[in-house]
């Protein structure tokens, strides 16, 4: 086993173990590309999701949040290009040995299905186009159903309610739509865990600007900043981010100018952790076509109207959670034994402190662990309350789950008032501090 397929097997594993990603409909047999987050997978993905609408919306005035719907007509996509040629597409090519279906794009993905068929010469059809949007009907009877999508990404949802916004909040170009949701793609070779899924969410921000050369190179370099900066805030290395441009032929084909910033992955090398795409006028202008509804925007200074441009920020949040797991997971000799630890960012932490008792069997050392855990917890909420087994072993298990520090109640903080011990997962150095301390220490390192 490589070493790269065995890191992945190690964090799968992890995963499964301490809580954070289950198989999707596991007792069932499974569902290929769908994935369940558990108690602490689902807090690591929400404080992902909550560092993203803090810098991307609620710190900015220009900028206003909104969830659209998951479920759109087909018309939507029609207007979107993306049931078109230029679409959502993929090249599939089918087996005809056992006729499983790979894309041909995905060499990768040719050479392991050829590997199953070991000493048979496989032959493949030739490649046709494959549409990955989900389809669907609503209506109760035949005659009243309509054609209907899950989204296979979430950025129409802003576009069609262009008019909305203008229309309640009255905002002034330059301004920007954020949100957060769930889009769906019928992904032929869902692969490499919650890299490439079927059922995956999205964070996304639309920002409009005048539809003029120097507006748009000026918002473009922004965005691709701010975002970079945004991603090297969620605890990664300089070496495993990179910028790469799209040559003129990858480009989607809404796609003025696209930036990617990717990340340096143990499974495929680099990969795609965020876009930024010059959309130019392409939705609003598609939609105002299809629609029929006027979706331009009156420039007060010119006394005209226009069709913004669109600078548009997007990444996966399921991604983000891969790759900050693989970015976190360390292994390395402390006290002399060795440990597996997440070196989680304190902000991304699913569980920000552990509290202790020194001893189990000790009531009064219990009571008062469990009089500062409520504590702790009032103020900081992801904090765990833990008295089973020694205090290595507990030491161990919060350091494999990320937890930052561990606080622990011994005989000197009853008998001679003397605080708690503070514990740094990282150093494993242990101080000792008044409660007050402690908290003023953790809410320091978070707003840091």
């Amino acid at each position: 086993m490589s070493e790269t397929q065995d890191l992945m097997e190690k964090i799968v594993s992890l995963c499964k173990r301490r809580g954070f990603v289950f198989q999707g409909s596991e007792i069932y047999g499974g569902l290929s590309g769908i994935y369940d987050y558990g108690p602490l997978g689902v807090e690591l993905r929400n404080n992902i999701k909550q560092y993203f609408w803090q810098k991307f919306i609620t710190e900015r005035d220009d900028v206003y949040g909104m969830s659209a719907a998951i479920l759109m007509p087909r018309k939507v996509w029609d207007a979107s290009g993306h049931t078109g040629e230029a679409g959502l597409n993929d090249p599939l090519v089918e087996c005809k040995i056992c006729h499983e279906r790979v894309r041909a794009d995905q060499p990768e993905a040719i050479a392991e299905h050829e590997k199953k068929h070991e000493g048979k010469k496989v032959e493949w059809t030739e490649p046709v186009k494959f549409n990955l949007l989900v389809e669907t009907k609503l209506g109760s009877s035949e005659k009243s159903q309509i054609d209907v999508n899950l989204r296979g990404e979430i950025t129409q949802g802003v576009h069609v309610n262009f008019k909305n916004v203008l229309d309640s909040m009255h905002p002034e170009l330059p301004f920007g739509i954020g949100q957060i949701g769930k889009a769906f793609r019928n992904e032929i070779t869902p692969r490499d865990f919650l890299f490439r899924q079927r059922e995956f969410e999205q964070m996304e921000l639309q920002y409009y600007i005048k539809p003029e050369e120097e507006e748009g190179k000026k918002w473009f370099e922004y965005w691709k900043r701010f975002a970079w900066d945004w991603y090297f805030g969620l605890g990664f290395k300089k070496e495993n981010l990179r910028f790469r441009q799209h040559a003129e032929d990858e480009r989607a084909h809404y796609a003025k100018d696209a930036w990617d910033i990717e990340y340096n992955t143990p499974f495929a090398g680099w990969k795609e952790a965020w876009g930024i795409h010059h959309r130019a006028d392409w939705d609003l202008r598609r939609h105002s076509e299809y629609s029929g509804v006027d979706l331009s925007y009156y420039d007060e200074e010119k006394k005209d109207r226009l069709i913004p441009w669109d600078i548009e920020c997007s990444g996966g949040v399921d991604r983000a959670v891969l790759f900050v797991m693989l970015e976190a997971y360390t292994e390395d000799e402390l006290g002399g034994e060795t440990r597996t630890y997440l070196k989680f960012s304190p902000k991304l932490a699913p569980v920000k402190i552990a509290v202790f008792p020194l001893l189990k069997n000790k009531p009064e050392l219990v009571e008062k662990a469990q009089s500062i855990y409520k504590e702790l917890k009032k103020e900081f909420g992801a904090v765990e309350f833990d008295d089973n087994g020694n205090i290595g072993k507990r030491y161990r298990r919060q350091d494999e789950i990320g937890t930052p520090w561990c606080v622990t109640v011994d005989f000197e903080t009853i008998e001679k008032d003397a605080g708690v011990t503070l514990r740094d997962r990282d150093t494993g150095e242990q101080k000792r501090m008044s409660v007050q301390e402690v908290k003023d220490f953790v809410k320091s390192q978070l707003s840091n």
